[in-house]
């Protein structure tokens, strides 16, 4: 098993969330992804961001670190690969682009954060959820 650093956006359009349909699992979930060697996580996540939604993003909130094993920070790839993710989660503010799949996004939509898909993965579940509460500090998780 290999920790690594992590980044998702939570990034909301008139009160709805994006979520991407990913191409590892096929379950919707927010977009993000790993921090490369000698990478802020500032530049991590506006990365992330544009190469799956095609979208041009800022960080505007830090809502939480998220590295508890039991919310699903541990991910085993289809490669067999086994990362433990300790994220960091921001809400981000769109500033450009056009919406569009990236290689690892085989779907983007806008979803209301009150109705998720079934097949919404339980981590972007609780990162929602925390960035919905507009609590003043960050979670940590």
């Amino acid at each position: 098993m290999v920790i690594r650093p992590g980044v998702a956006a939570v990034i909301f359009r008139d009160e709805a969330v994006l979520l991407q349909r990913r191409d590892d699992n096929g379950k919707w979930g927010l977009p993000g992804g790993g921090v490369e060697p000698g990478e802020s996580v500032r530049a991590a996540i506006v990365r992330e961001v544009r190469e799956e939604t095609g979208l041009a993003v800022e960080p505007v909130r830090l809502i939480g670190v998220y590295s508890d094993p039991l919310n699903h920070q541990i991910v085993t790839y289809p490669d067999g690969n086994v990362i433990h993710y300790v994220s960091s989660v921001f809400e981000c503010a769109i500033r450009g682009g056009t919406l569009a799949c990236g290689a690892e996004s085989l779907e983007l939509r806008f979803f209301d954060p009150r109705a998720l898909p079934d097949d919404t993965l339980a981590i972007s579940r609780i990162r929602i959820v925390d960035a919905l509460t507009n609590h003043v500090g960050a979670f940590i998780r």
